[in-house]
Parts: structure tokens; C-alpha cells; sequence
């Protein structure tokens, strides 16, 4: 028959059995096999990289992505799941750098790039074992034997092939433009990797005074980058705006903004002196083309070379009088703003900075990084009288979310996707998916796209796929499209085998088709985020292979990340979808919130306040923080990881469940009942079987719908609900059909809607926490039937019977359950236990129930009798008292006599009145006093020897008055009660009998011998005695009187 089972709770060495189990039997591919012939519902895995390890924000994304495909796969889809591996780019450059004890690009190229290259390889592979031993622990099914690689050949080819058609549609071009740059990687970012990197700084800002062309004043202009200012070549002001000429109380006549001279020159002031006094008022562009001298003569000398006018003044509304001076400093090399300014007056291009971020030899800073020469400019300055002031100022600035170097705005070549060619495709392919939650796509999102950017694809990097662009000298450039293409192009077929990274491939050219010169590939490498959004087509090396598979499985009809993938994965899959087959590539996206610490805070190894996933599978178990993250809120709100609450999720279904299922194998056993000899006869079955029955089916149908529409918290709070009900209400109220002799029809019924709900809820259960509900399926039903299917995650998922759905019966079970729920917080509030029978209890409701429901709340409160009463006023009353919030400003003075009126009331008339027409109303003083609901504090008073408890739907009253009778019997319950925890803490089987004897008071043995039937009835005992002494004996206090029980087995 069944194995025994165990009420240990510790579900982590089950756990690995479960793993163990699945690996040895194939389960995953079997799976993949069932359904081979099924409708495809494809999966995409966002891929990780292998060199770096795992955290707990991958335990929420893996459960997440592995969940919804076995849903569908016992949902009879063919649910593909090709895991992949994220491989190139600056995190592997770096690791190997610190690897290798190099630093920077020059080293770099000094140890050679074959020999690096050849080190990122490993590197790339570090932690591939743990991530596939964390999957495995986690439960996170894919195929992990065949996995894409985005440094594979045929990987990288496809993205050629996907370049190459961007290309040929002329949205592929290289470009000077501002970019945010990492001058210690020495490379751009794109705008994802910018926002994963601000840091809050405190820095010093400059207030800079440029001395006006022939005229003894100054222009005030504040910038927050002091190293931009030996580029500096214009100033900008507002249009539109008003501007003043002033005298300071400092001796300098100052140019600036009206708006903003109190801010900046009001310290000026003192008590005999003004700070300012305005001479002259102007709008701005008024002072347009106003001269000023370079504030830098390297500047002035760099332009005069170039032969471009600068040092004027020029103007654009992007200047604004939030703060500053009102006029801004223009170095049209360091920023977006600058560089639009420049091209539009064309100005001088200055760029005293290099590629390590370290200002040039043509200014006084040479050599020195431009964050760390900020304090000698703005020393230089005041030395020189140039300088206002400095004042220090708090902003969030970018830095590599790599390297923690600060970003600095930079002016370089770099090669771009035209997206915004592009835009209103990408909303509209946008605006076809699901997102969950769908302020995501309309928001976050949405409005990103709505105001693009070309995406800067080239980084002047190693390790990364190859931009596949030849240029020759002559300036002609090609695209090329696959390795084919490039060995004959070169006239060389082995150039088809030469491996896609530098340096190889940077060694194959050929011959200019325009000049006959030399063409060869551009140094750049591709953004790793291009790699990823490329895995759809990539993955099956399409369009030169695998092209009826590819189209397929395209798009996905699932994917999931957390929130910061909007930016990245999310986009860059939309971007390369749109350009190339223009549709969206996924078409439902479970966006998921950030995993904090059990404060909220974010997790992070230096506040030392992160969680160790590989500690806290080990002391939870999968399924534990499985259903943590599907039921403790929506995916996409952040969550505070606690083990407390883990735990907490674990007893309430898990332990629920499995002590369920224990309680069934444990009675099975005993009466070696096998559910395969017999049928579930629903005609045959009493009122609570097909309650159970009835409940199980609309849960299941409301999981399967939740579960349909990405709903999770739904799904798992209603398996929570059921798994609750069906231990605490039906199996605690059917135990004794379990326990009755023989094997009549009633203790078939209740093995078999036992066993149908505990196999039926797994089923449904176990794409949530498939460790478990496999333990259970192999023992429930494996453990009988050979023939059944070899896993539960190879079972179909359960069907619904609408036919044993009954909806009125629910209802009805659901109103005991409210009485029964009332009814134990009125006994809480009289200190009654629920052993002490009670006389009589009154239910005031909008519904009725029949004798069967009313004998259940009986047997439930230990309540002899149940009364549905009309009106409920004998046993309660109502106190008023004014809400001071509102009645205060109404009735000021009267609040007295307010509050006294209110006291003597009738309640229950008041509260008539209050029903009738909506307010109370009296005299107070001659003055008319009219109170409404909101206007009252009310509460509900209590008769003497009545307890009441009242909802929006039901009033209950519990007589609290005890008999002679009545507390005889509640004697009576307490007696048994002692006596099984006794037989429990003594390991007594269920089945054994015993011999039982109290001692010690007169009055509990006189009770006991006139109720000796229920007692041994109830106990097994055989006999029942005064003062005997048996081998297991304790003193007890059973409602205030002492008494020893002694009892021992037969």
C-alpha cells in the first residue's frame, strides 16, 4: 500500500529526492515529448551570464518563468525552453582584467588581444555549474544540455545576417554625437546601461564670471561640470527671458537673469547696502552675439586655428530660470544641449579631454582626470578673479554600472540603429502586448518609446560580437551579411571557418569593389544587449537554418524579467523584432518588482544585508520560497524577503497539505483501503463529500483561469483557501467516519472525495510547488497504480466537473463558516472554551440556514441550541458618542450637552431612527442638533450574561449563561481531552486501547462514572476506575479542579 508518511515539515531533503527522481527519470524531456504534437506556446529565457553568481532576485525570476510553462505543458501545449547563456561584454572583459592584474585598454592590448580573448572564453564559464545546480534546486525546468551561447558562430552569423538587413534599409550609420562614456572602460553606454548606474554625489559647482568684450562687466554663468570650462567657447541664454545689467554690492557689474538675481546675489547684502542696483533690463535675445573674452586661452587658441568665431553670446529655450544664474556655459564636445547650440552657430569644436577622461596636454590640467582637476580649475579661478562663488550641490550623476567610474558626456564616433525611424512602428507593435502590469507598457515603457533614441550598438571594445562592416580608405563601406559572403568577398573559402571575435576575424580583407584598396572590418564590437535581443532568430542560427522551427516559435507567447529590463532585455527584443519583422516578439510580459531586504531596503553585500539563495533554499526548500514569490503579492511590486514570512507561506498550505495527505495514508493504511478497487458513486454521498467536491472544482477552475491570465497572487490565494478548508473543515469534521469499524458506503465516500481532492489539488498545485505535490502524487497514486503517468508533471491538469459544482450548497457553507467564525470570537470574548457547551445561540442575517448546517455550528460552538432571530435588541444595545472631527465645527458650544443627550439614548430606538432616516436629531440648549452616521461613534453594548459579535451581513449573540448540566458536560469533554494528549505524548498508536483511572477529586470521578459510556466511547478505553495507578500518570487542572489521570495500553 502507501509508505508511511512523516509529519516532519522539513520538505528539503524530499526535495532533492523529488530533483533526483526527475533527473534520473527524464521527466523535463518526457514532458517535452508528451505534448511533441500540440499546439506551441513558446518561452523565451532571458539569458544570465555565467560569470557571475546567482541571487535571490534569479530565485524570483526562475520560479516565475518556470511556473507558467508547466501550466501550459499539462495544459497539453509543446512548451519549448532553450536556456541560453549571456556572454559578451564588459563584465567578462573585467573580470578577466582583474584576473590577469591589468587595468585599462592599453595593458590590455600590451598582454595581447588572442590570449584575452581566449581568457574571456573560460571566464564566461565560472559559474556555470552553480547556476545549473541552483536551477536544479529551484525547480527551474529547461534545456540546459543544448543551450544557445551568444559567442557561438552560428549565433553571432545571425546576428550579421540581422545587421545586415537593418543596413540595407539605411538604419545602420555611424555618427558624432554626445554619448555618456566610461573613460576608465573606455567605451559608450547605451541608455539601459546609463540608468542602471546613478549614484546621488556631492559636488562642488562653479558660478563663473567671463568678462565682457570692451566693457567693464561681466557675464555670471553656472555650470555643475567645472572640468568642461577650458572648453568652454559661447554662452547661452533663454530668448524669451528677461535679463538685467547690475551693479553689486561686490564693486562688478554682473550680466544675468532678473529671475534669479536674489538667489544668486542676495548674500551680498548688508544692512546699509542693497546687493544690487539695475541698471539696464533686456531680453535675451537682445544680448545675442554679445562678445566675451575665452575664458581659457587654450581655447581662444584652438579656435583661432580652426578659424570659427566663438565667445559670443547665443540662445536657446532649453536655458531655464529653475536654478543657476540663467546663463549657461556651452562646451559643445561635452553635452547634447552644447552640441546642438554648436552645430546651429557653428561654433569652434574643443575637446580638451582624451579617451582615459583625463584633460589634454593643451590646458594647465594635463594628465589629470576631470572629476579630480574640478578643485584646481575652480582654484585657478578665484586666483584669477574669475570666480563668483562655488557652492556644493546634491544631484544624482551617472556612473558605469560596471566599473563605478563617473560617466562623463563625450563627443565620439559611434555607430547607431535609427530607431527613431522607427518609432511609430514600435508603439504600435508595443501596444499589441500584455503587459502585467499594464501600466508598464502605457507608462514606463510606452513612454520611452515614445520619445526614442537612435541606440548606439558600438562599443570600442574585445570581447563582443563584431561589428560586420568592411570600410576602405577611400570611405566606401560594406555590411556583411554571413561568413559565406565574407570568404567570397575575400576570395577565400577558409575565411568561412575563421571564429567571429577579434582578433581573427579583424585579420580577413579584401579588395575595395570602388578603389581596389584594401577594405577592412571596424574595430567596434556590438553592445551585448543587441546579443541578447537577437536570441529569438539567433538561437536557431535563422535565417540559414532551422527556419520552420524558428517561425514556429516566434513570437514568444511568454516572457518574464524584473522592472529594470524595460530598458534592456525588454527593448532591445522589441527594437530587433520591429526592425526586422515588424511585430512585437513576445506577446505577454510578467514584469517583476525588486526583492528587498525584510526592511525594504535594497540588498546589497556591502550594507550586508543580502540573501544568499543557496543558504535560503537550503533552510526553506524550493516550494517554501516558490510560493513566497507567487502568493505574498503581485509580481511587480517589490518584495520584502523575510523568512518569517517564507515560513509563515509554507505551514499554511504546505504543511496543511501535507499533514492532509498524511491523515488519509496513516487511515488508508490501517484499513489497507486501495482507491483503485473502488469508484467515487457521487449519488451516494452525503452533504459535506459534495461540498468538498463541489469547492474543489470551482477552485480548480479558478486557478486554471487565473493561471490562464497571468493572475498568480489570484491562483495561489484560492489553492490556499481550499487546502484550508479541506483540512480544517472537512477532514476535522469527517475524522470519525475515518476512524468507524469495517468498510460501509459512508467511509468509502469519504476515502474516495479525500483522495479525489488530495490528487485533484496537486494537480492543480503543482506548477507552483512541484517538489511536493510530485512526493505526494508518487505515493497517492503511483504507489497503486503502476500504470498511472510516471510524474504528475506529465498529467494533464485537471478538468473541471461542472456537474458537481453546486452553488448553493457553497453559499451555505460559506455563511456557517462566517456563524462559526462570530460565534468562536464571541466564546474568545467571554473566555469560554469551546469545551464548555453552551445553552442557546442567536443569529440575526439576511439568510437562513436548515437543520443539517445548523446542526454543524452546533457541533462547532458546542451550542445546543441555534435561533435565528429577527431582531436581536433583548440581548444588545448601542452606545453613541459625537465624531469630535465633524460635530466640533458644527456644534462648538453645545458639544457638551451633545455628548450627554447622546448618552441617555435609547439605543436600539436610535439606532432605529438612524436606519430609518439617515440622522438623529434633538434639541441641545433650544439649539437644533442633527447628527449623521459620519457625525457618530457607535458601538455595539452587551447585555449582562450575553456575548455579540456583528458584521455588514449578520449579528450573533451567544448565551453565556452556564447550567449545573452544562458545566458538568464541559467536565466531561475536558477529562477526554487530557486523556488523548496523554495516549498522544505517550506514543500510543491510534488504534490501541487502554486502561484509564482519575484520582485524587471526588467530584471529577463522580462525573466520570456517570458518563463512563462517552468517556471509553471516545478514549478506547476498556476500563475506567478510581485511584488506580498505571504506568502513565499526570496531575491536571480541568477547569479550576485537580485531578491525576493514570492510564496504560492493553
Amino acid at each position: 500500500m502507501y509508505q508511511k508518511v512523516s509529519t516532519d515539515l522539513n520538505f528539503v531533503d524530499r526535495e532533492k529526492q523529488v530533483e533526483q527522481f526527475w533527473r534520473e527519470h527524464d521527466i523535463f524531456r518526457k514532458s517535452l515529448e508528451k505534448n511533441k504534437e500540440g499546439e506551441t506556446y513558446t518561452f523565451y529565457d532571458g539569458p544570465p551570464t555565467a560569470n557571475g553568481k546567482p541571487h535571490i532576485g534569479h530565485v524570483e525570476t526562475r520560479v516565475i518563468k518556470d511556473m507558467i510553462p508547466r501550466y501550459r505543458t499539462m495544459k497539453g501545449y509543446m512548451v519549448p525552453r532553450k536556456a541560453g547563456w549571456d556572454t559578451h561584454g564588459l563584465p567578462v572583459e573585467i573580470e578577466v582584467e582583474k584576473l590577469l592584474g591589468l587595468d585599462g585598454k592599453e595593458q590590455i592590448e600590451a598582454y595581447g588581444l588572442e590570449p584575452f580573448i581566449d581568457k574571456c572564453k573560460e571566464s564566461v564559464w565560472k559559474y556555470k555549474g552553480m547556476w545549473e545546480d541552483f536551477s536544479g534546486t529551484v525547480g527551474f525546468w529547461a534545456d540546459m544540455d543544448d543551450p544557445y551561447v551568444t559567442y557561438h558562430d552560428d549565433f553571432i552569423e545571425s546576428e550579421w545576417w540581422a545587421l545586415k538587413e537593418i543596413w540595407n534599409k539605411g538604419l545602420l550609420y555611424k555618427g558624432f554625437k554626445i554619448v555618456p562614456y566610461c573613460p576608465r572602460c573606455g567605451t559608450p553606454l547605451s541608455a539601459q546601461e546609463v540608468a542602471q548606474g546613478y549614484k546621488t554625489v556631492k559636488e562642488r559647482s562653479a558660478v563663473v564670471r567671463f568678462k565682457v568684450a570692451g566693457e567693464d562687466a561681466y557675464f555670471l554663468a553656472w555650470t555643475t561640470t567645472p572640468w568642461t570650462l577650458p572648453s568652454n567657447v559661447a554662452l547661452c541664454m533663454n530668448p524669451e527671458e528677461t535679463y538685467c545689467k547690475v551693479k553689486a554690492a561686490d564693486g562688478y557689474t554682473y550680466y544675468m537673469a532678473q529671475a534669479l538675481l536674489d538667489n544668486v546675489l542676495g548674500r551680498l547684502a548688508t544692512e546699509e547696502t542693497p546687493a544690487y542696483k539695475v541698471l539696464e533690463t533686456y531680453v535675451g535675445r537682445d544680448l545675442e552675439h554679445k562678445e566675451y573674452e575665452p575664458l581659457f586661452a587654450c581655447a581662444g587658441e584652438t579656435a583661432a586655428k580652426q578659424g570659427k568665431k566663438g565667445f559670443f553670446v547665443t540662445c536657446d529655450n532649453y536655458v531655464t530660470m529653475s536654478d543657476g544664474t540663467g546663463i549657461v556655459h556651452i562646451a559643445p564636445a561635452f553635452g547634447e544641449d552644447d552640441a546642438n547650440v554648436g552645430r546651429k552657430y557653428d561654433l569652434p569644436f574643443v575637446q580638451f579631454v582624451d579617451g582615459k577622461g583625463e584633460l589634454t596636454a593643451e590646458t594647465p590640467y594635463g594628465g589629470i582626470f576631470v572629476k579630480k582637476a574640478d578643485p584646481q580649475i575652480i582654484k585657478d579661478l578665484d586666483a584669477e578673479g574669475k570666480l563668483f562663488d562655488a557652492p556644493k550641490f546634491e544631484h544624482d550623476y551617472p556612473h558605469c554600472w560596471r566599473c563605478d567610474t563617473p560617466l562623463i558626456y563625450y563627443a565620439r564616433e559611434s555607430w547607431y540603429i535609427r530607431e527613431t525611424a522607427i518609432k511609430e512602428d514600435l508603439i504600435r507593435n508595443n501596444n499589441t502586448v500584455n503587459w502585467i502590469p499594464e501600466s508598464i507598457g502605457t507608462g514606463r515603457f510606452g513612454n520611452w518609446l515614445e520619445n526614442i533614441q537612435d541606440w548606439a550598438i558600438s562599443r570600442n571594445r574585445y570581447w563582443g560580437t563584431p561589428l560586420n562592416i568592411w570600410e576602405c580608405s577611400c570611405g566606401y563601406q560594406e555590411c556583411i551579411g554571413s561568413r559565406q559572403e565574407l570568404a567570397d568577398k575575400a576570395g577565400k573559402p577558409d575565411a568561412a571557418k575563421v571564429e567571429l571575435h577579434r582578433p581573427y576575424i579583424d585579420e580577413v580583407t579584401y579588395a575595395c569593389p570602388k578603389c581596389g584598396g584594401e577594405m577592412k572590418r571596424v574595430p567596434e564590437v556590438l553592445d551585448c544587449w543587441f546579443d541578447s535581443g537577437a536570441m529569438p532568430f539567433a538561437q536557431h542560427h535563422y535565417p540559414f537554418e532551422n527556419k520552420e522551427v524558428f517561425e514556429k516559435q516566434f513570437p514568444a507567447q511568454f516572457i518574464s524579467e524584473a522592472v529594470d529590463q524595460t530598458r534592456g532585455w525588454f527593448h532591445s527584443l522589441m527594437a530587433e523584432s520591429t526592425l526586422l519583422f515588424n511585430k512585437a516578439p513576445y506577446e505577454n510580459v510578467i514584469v517583476l518588482g525588486h526583492v528587498q531586504d525584510e526592511n525594504g531596503q535594497k540588498m546589497s553585500k556591502s550594507k550586508g544585508n543580502a540573501v544568499d539563495p543557496f543558504e535560503a533554499l537550503a533552510q526553506y526548500g524550493a516550494d517554501a520560497i516558490r510560493w513566497y514569490f507567487y502568493s505574498s503579492c503581485a509580481p511587480w511590486l517589490p518584495k520584502r524577503f523575510s523568512g518569517k514570512i517564507v515560513q509563515e507561506g509554507q505551514r499554511k498550505i504546505m504543511g496543511t497539505l501535507w499533514n492532509t495527505y498524511a491523515f488519509y495514508v496513516l487511515y488508508a493504511n490501517i484499513d489497507n483501503f486501495d482507491a483503485t478497487k473502488y469508484t467515487l458513486e457521487y449519488d451516494k454521498l452525503p452533504v459535506m463529500d459534495k461540498w468538498l467536491l463541489s469547492k474543489l472544482n470551482t477552485v480548480v477552475g479558478e486557478v486554471d483561469e487565473n493561471l490562464d491570465k497571468y493572475r498568480i497572487p489570484e491562483a495561489a490565494k484560492a489553492l490556499e483557501e481550499f487546502v484550508d478548508e479541506m483540512s480544517n473543515w472537512y477532514v476535522r469534521r469527517s475524522r470519525e467516519r475515518f476512524w468507524a469499524k469495517g468498510m460501509e458506503q459512508d467511509k468509502i465516500n469519504a476515502y474516495m472525495t479525500l483522495y479525489t481532492a488530495l490528487v485533484t489539488i496537486c494537480k492543480a498545485a503543482a506548477p507552483m510547488i512541484p517538489f511536493m505535490t510530485e512526493d505526494i502524487y508518487q505515493n497517492l497514486v503511483r504507489g497503486i497504480d503502476e500504470n498511472a503517468p510516471e510524474s504528475i508533471h506529465l498529467c494533464d491538469f485537471p478538468q473541471v466537473h461542472a456537474e458537481m459544482i453546486d452553488k448553493a450548497l457553497e453559499e451555505s457553507m460559506e455563511h456557517v463558516l462566517a456563524v462559526v467564525v462570530m460565534g468562536r470570537a464571541c466564546r474568545n470574548d467571554a473566555a469560554i472554551k469551546n469545551r464548555q457547551p453552551i445553552g442557546r445561540m442567536y443569529i440575526k442575517a439576511d439568510f437562513c440556514l436548515d437543520a443539517f448546517y445548523t446542526d454543524i455550528i452546533k457541533e462547532e460552538l458546542n451550542v445546543k441550541e441555534v435561533v435565528f432571530a429577527d431582531d436581536v435588541r433583548d440581548f444588545t444595545s448601542y452606545s453613541f458618542k459625537p465624531q469630535l472631527r465633524t460635530v466640533g465645527p458644527k456644534y462648538g458650544k453645545q458639544l457638551g450637552g451633545i455628548q450627554k443627550t447622546l448618552a441617555s439614548l435609547d439605543g436600539n430606538a436610535a439606532m432605529d431612527e438612524l436606519k430609518e432616516s439617515g440622522k438623529l436629531t434633538f434639541d441641545v440648549n433650544g439649539a437644533a442638533v442633527e447628527l449623521t452616521q459620519e457625525d457618530l461613534l457607535i458601538s455595539m453594548a452587551q447585555k449582562e450574561g450575553y456575548v455579540s459579535q456583528k458584521d455588514n451581513r449578520m449579528t450573533v449573540v451567544l448565551d453565556t449563561n452556564l447550567t449545573e448540566e452544562l458545566i458538568e458536560e464541559g467536565f466531561v469533554y475536558e477529562i477526554i481531552s487530557k486523556i488523548q494528549t496523554m495516549r498522544k505524548d505517550a506514543g500510543f498508536e491510534v488504534m490501541d486501547h487502554i486502561r484509564v483511572s482519575l484520582g485524587g477529586n471526588a467530584r471529577l470521578s463522580a462525573i466520570a462514572e456517570s458518563n463512563r459510556e462517552a468517556i471509553c466511547g471516545k478514549v478506547l478505553a476498556e476500563e475506567l476506575t478510581e485511584n488506580g495507578s498505571y504506568t502513565v500518570s499526570k496531575e491536571w487542572n480541568v477547569n479550576g479542579e485537580n485531578v491525576t489521570i493514570s492510564l496504560e495500553r492493553v
